[in-house]
């Protein structure tokens, strides 16, 4: 079962701090592990933004990032719709000057065959998944330039490298992050802007599931699930990451978390320490340093 929100203040004093006056948007916060990444930012310190299209989900993200001590801000905004994008870009830096660190967490993500997928259907998912990450990045892309840096953060999972029967539409969109963060970055590298990938690494609540099904599924099922708020902590440690050291890379953040409690979030760096990927980690690397335009 997740943490109260007793247990986290409790524990704040001992979570790794952001720069001061950080601001970060989180997408598709209302729950599950946006919601879970959303706390452990503002745990850490930082201006949290959430957006997502639920007004109801939304209100109760509100009250636990109140309870937190957050200063935040809720946006309802569909991550397909590119204006909707740049609105709360500008609504963010209107109000706090500036926008730190953006992680593209929003997903629309039904099960079903190929031979029921919608050529409309195809399009929303692709739309909100690999689409909401491009219309982010280009909304928030001349305001990282112009603080000359920032963090773009896009969610990995076991279908960003593998195929799943009644998931054509998501391991697509998986695997099209993986591509967009691996090329983008070439391209940022200029600008101080880094693009990376976090996976949970772990058992997570089904993406699909609302608060209220939640709320009624059996106890010992919920405790099945990691703490998204406790994961949370592996988006907050890359952020706080000069941009410089990492970009175009996979995190898992089970390996991140367990790292930090054993060593402190200043460990010696290893890749096993940070994926569930070693391999792919390394070959990113030795792309990078091979690449010439």
């Amino acid at each position: 079962m997740y943490e109260s929100v007793s247990l986290i203040r409790k524990r704040k004093d001992q979570t790794m701090m952001l720069q001061k006056d950080r601001v970060a948007l989180v997408t598709g916060a209302a729950r599950g592990l946006g919601w879970g990444i959303a706390r452990a930012f503002g745990i850490a310190g930082a201006r949290v933004c959430v957006t997502d299209i639920s007004d109801d989900e939304l209100a109760r993200c509100a009250r636990d990032l109140a309870a937190d001590g957050t200063d935040f801000q809720t946006c309802r905004s569909d991550v397909a719709d590119l204006a909707e994008c740049k609105s709360v870009v500008k609504q963010i830096v209107d109000r706090w000057g500036r926008l730190d660190v953006v992680v593209h967490n929003a997903i629309y993500m039904p099960l079903m065959t190929f031979e029921a997928t919608t050529p409309e259907e195809w399009s929303h998912q692709i739309n909100i998944g690999i689409g909401g990450l491009f219309n982010c990045t280009y909304a928030v892309w001349n305001q990282m330039k112009a603080q000359r840096g920032g963090h773009i953060i896009g969610i990995a999972s076991g279908s960003s490298i593998r195929g799943f029967k009644e998931e054509a539409a998501y391991c697509t969109i998986k695997h099209g992050i993986e591509g967009f963060v691996k090329a983008l970055s070439l391209e940022a590298k200029p600008y101080n802007i880094a693009l990376n990938t976090i996976g949970p690494g772990v058992r997570i609540k089904p993406t699909r599931m609302t608060w209220a099904e939640y709320d009624q599924a059996p106890e010992e099922l919920r405790a099945s699930w990691a703490d998204p708020v406790e994961l949370g902590k592996a988006w907050v440690w890359l952020a706080a990451q000069p941009p410089s050291r990492f970009s175009g890379y996979r995190f898992d953040a089970a390996n991140l978390v367990r790292t930090i409690a054993e060593e402190g979030s200043d460990f010696e760096f290893g890749v096993e320490k940070v994926t569930l990927y070693p391999d792919d980690f390394r070959a990113r690397q030795e792309w990078y340093r091979s690449y010439t335009d």
